[in-house]
């Protein structure tokens, strides 16, 4: 069995393919619990020197932004849309079935690689490009949807100067955080308040205010 394989049989057996709630118009593979897919995954994880399976969930940033794009289609009809640190795909598949005229996902953990093709297959859509670490490469991108990207200092220090240059070169960049410790706020603006049902298993609530921003100004 190769790799890829494994990895399909990994999130095929230990999730359950539904719709995404705040999102019903989109199907993921998700774990309906957090415990047992961190045990069955975690020696497994280490041993392929993988991130923990944050691409199981479909995090309140990634529903803010899919909503958003199903609500407002002509947003990313007919652009080269790009969905940064993608987990599920969420965001991207809200794009492709909007119209985007090509959908690129990216995020530096294989499995949430796999995780998004086998999303946009199951949502019939089609993903243009899966890729890696994306950071520091120029923009060729119209529009970049980033959720939950800045939950740690380091993360956020990497890719904040690449997503400001992004935006200085004429992409929309948006931004949907859940009210993450360590967002610079003072270089974004506000588009869009969501309250988005969570678990307890994820957040320390159960309902989660989300704020969609745009980063702009340079």
């Amino acid at each position: 069995m190769t790799i890829f394989s494994q990895f399909e049989h990994l999130i095929t057996q230990h999730t359950a393919l539904e719709k995404t709630d705040f999102v019903p118009e989109i199907m993921l593979y998700q774990a309906s619990e957090i415990t047992p897919i961190w045990q069955a995954t975690e020696a497994w994880l280490n041993h392929q020197n993988i991130e923990p399976p944050f691409w199981a969930f479909a995090w309140p940033g990634g529903k803010a932004l899919a909503r958003y794009i199903l609500d407002n289609p002509k947003l990313v009809k007919d652009k080269k849309a790009l969905d940064f640190a993608a987990g599920c795909g969420i965001a991207a598949i809200a794009a492709a079935k909007s119209g985007a005229a090509y959908i690129e996902v990216a995020d530096i953990d294989p499995l949430a690689r796999k995780s998004c093709a086998l999303n946009a297959k199951v949502n019939h859509v089609l993903l243009d490009k899966n890729s890696n670490d994306v950071v520091g490469q120029p923009c060729t991108w119209d529009i970049i949807f980033c959720g939950d990207v800045c939950y740690e200092a380091p993360m956020t220090q990497h890719i904040w100067p690449w997503l400001k240059e992004c935006a200085k070169q004429g992409a929309t960049v948006f931004i949907a955080d859940p009210g993450r410790s360590y967002l610079p706020k003072k270089e974004l603006t506000p588009v869009c308040t969501y309250d988005i049902p969570t678990t307890l298993e994820l957040e320390d609530c159960q309902l989660r205010r989300t704020v969609l921003y745009q980063l702009v100004g340079f």
